[in-house]
């Protein structure tokens, strides 16, 4: 392997060597110098618009974005002086002249890349006055709502949108002081090819992009006495909340997380592990009638309510390969308001059921009308995790003081299958060890299938059951998707079965999971690494590990639902999918 050529340059009067090619940013960080930067961000293409990074380089006599300029041999670089610092602040006033006035009430007030880094810099006032842009909050969406007033066009919505999603929605329109970031056709969010993943909401460093808020009608709900109000927690939670009240990364806090929710009111909280070891037993069974069938093949996971958008979108010929079945969310929503209902003689009207979970896609799917059953919406409210951590703050629960608790039955029980959902490669991996126990009808000697973890965000593998090739595929984020679907639909390779996760990383990488704690990046994969191994550890420990094995959902068949695959299985834990075109297409 041919090794990079070193380069050597003076940083700050310090000699350092770095490789070829490296940015002055990178070489400085490599010392341990932080330079200030908006724009920039470690996983997308360079920008260079915000300015901050600028450094002063000896020969030149003017300042240089150290996030875009090269090393070069025998450099002679500055990253403080008071000219620097200096002007740093002014970009910085610049900035928040033509930004609203309102960090005591905004989403993002001390957890904001702006305000600390105003902070940092020594902003104290406002010294500039002007004309401010001024534009109306776009929350007509489901799931997404922008806020353009508080963009400060560093783009890295737009790149994140277009290279790591693959969906290219967001662009900038206009030009000077009217440019604004918008659906590249105008139109609002739900209208465009916006899939709803929540990806831009992590990648802004401002308040430009959040989630639609659902604590409001969660709060009203707890406060009224004629309901029901259940809570439901996705797998990546567990191991991706505790960020948010001081614990390291990976750090999984399940017990305290059903403590902390039901100090918050809820009546009862269910398992949504619970609805993926569900979903494994009916989708194991699709597998299987497919395969023996010989059509719709490969079968695409279809948990992923991100990822549905995008095929729905970009990708409708497809549609027939998806799997039928209900997300995980849904078919605990859906047991809770058929099943729990019937046993427990309650109206399903009088239930509220509340999902927490790391998808911000979530909010979109409740209000698909194929999610009614009866004349009642499956899930009436869904948190994300930042959503949950918030309403914990704000009720005074001292998190970390905690015990554990355990979630209620019928529907809290799960295996070690359901765990590893939150993560990519899991879905896949939990459905290949139903499959293999429901084919060879005998106990899996290794339980593991590592070959279809994919943090990394692309794999394909062959897995083989009792003489039987399976080529199976997993990929995280849409653009990794993209080359697994473009062979499928180009009959390039034979899959049998597809997982996709819009997100990178998985659910563990969801647009409403907690921003990143310091030392880390959105689209970390450090990071995901971390939130990944909780589930895994989860799953090592458990009784239990393949989903067949949930005495709960045994029950749940033998006493309402019948058989895997049954017509009453189909109505209530099964879907359809439709082609969604943008506005205008």
């Amino acid at each position: 392997m041919n090794q990079k050529k070193q380069i050597s340059l003076t940083i700050d009067g310090e000699k350092v060597t770095v490789d070829e090619g490296t940015s002055v940013m990178r070489a400085a960080e490599n010392m341990g110098v932080r330079i200030p930067r908006l724009c920039y961000h470690p996983q997308l293409s360079l920008e260079g618009s915000c300015r901050v990074c600028i450094v002063q380089i000896k020969g030149y006599d003017y300042f240089l974005t150290s996030c875009s300029h090269k090393v070069e041999e025998g450099m002679d670089v500055l990253t403080n002086s008071p000219d620097i610092r200096q002007s740093r602040r002014d970009i910085i006033e610049l900035i928040l002249d033509n930004h609203p006035k309102d960090c005591q009430t905004c989403e993002r007030d001390g957890n904001c890349e702006l305000q600390n880094l105003a902070y940092s810099l020594g902003v104290r006032e406002r010294l500039f006055e002007g004309k401010r842009k001024k534009h109306k909050i776009e929350d007509s969406s489901s799931a997404v709502v922008r806020d353009a007033e508080k963009c400060i066009l560093c783009a890295r919505c737009v790149r994140v949108c277009a290279e790591v999603q693959g969906v290219n929605n967001l662009s900038q329109h206009g030009r000077g002081f009217d440019t604004v970031v918008m659906p590249f056709d105008g139109s609002n969010m739900d209208d465009s090819v916006c899939i709803q993943c929540g990806q831009c909401i992590n990648a802004c460093p401002t308040a430009a992009f959040l989630e639609k808020r659902h604590t409001d009608k969660v709060w009203e709900a707890l406060n009224d006495p004629s309901k029901l109000v259940i809570a439901q927690t996705a797998p990546s939670i567990r191991a991706a909340m505790g960020e948010g009240f001081g614990y390291e990364p990976g750090t999984q806090v399940t017990g305290k997380m059903v403590t902390a929710l039901k100090k918050l009111g809820f009546d009862m909280v269910f398992d949504t592990n619970f609805g993926a070891d569900m979903t494994i037993i009916e989708e194991s069974s699709e597998l299987i009638r497919r395969l023996n069938a010989k059509e719709n093949l490969p079968l695409l996971t279809s948990c992923s309510p991100g990822w549905v958008n995008y095929m729905e979108k970009f990708y409708p010929e497809l549609i027939p390969n998806a799997s039928t079945c209900r997300s995980p969310m849904q078919m605990v929503s859906a047991l809770t308001k058929t099943y729990f209902a019937k046993k427990t003689g309650r109206d399903p009207k009088d239930i509220f059921m509340v999902a927490v979970m790391p998808c911000v896609a979530k909010k979109f799917e409740i209000e698909r009308p194929e999610h009614i059953l009866d004349g009642n919406p499956l899930t009436d409210a869904v948190l994300t995790t930042r959503e949950l951590n918030w309403m914990i703050k704000s009720y005074g629960i001292q998190f970390k003081k905690l015990q554990d608790s355990e979630f209620d039955n019928p529907l809290g029980e799960s295996t070690g299958g359901g765990d590893i959902f939150g993560t990519t490669g899991g879905v896949m991996e939990a459905a290949l060890r139903c499959a293999f126990e429901t084919i060879t009808k005998r106990k899996l000697d290794k339980i593991e299938f590592k070959d279809v973890r994919a943090v990394e965000g692309l794999r394909e593998s062959v897995v083989e059951i009792d003489g039987l090739k399976l080529n199976v595929a997993v990929a995280n984020g849409l653009t990794n998707a993209k080359s697994i679907l473009e062979k499928i639909v180009n009959k390039e390779k034979q899959f049998h079965l597809v997982e996709i996760m819009a997100c990178p990383g998985g659910c563990i990488g969801g647009g409403g999971q907690p921003y990143p704690p310091k030392g880390f990046d959105t689209l970390d994969k450090k990071l995901f690494a971390l939130r990944a191994k909780a589930l895994y550890d989860i799953d090592s420990k458990k009784k239990h590990r393949v989903a067949s094995e949930n005495e709960s959902i045994k029950t749940i068949y033998k006493e309402f639902l019948g058989e895997p695959g049954s017509d009453l299985a189909h109505k209530v834990l099964h879907t359809q999918y439709q082609v969604r075109l943008p506005r205008g297409i």
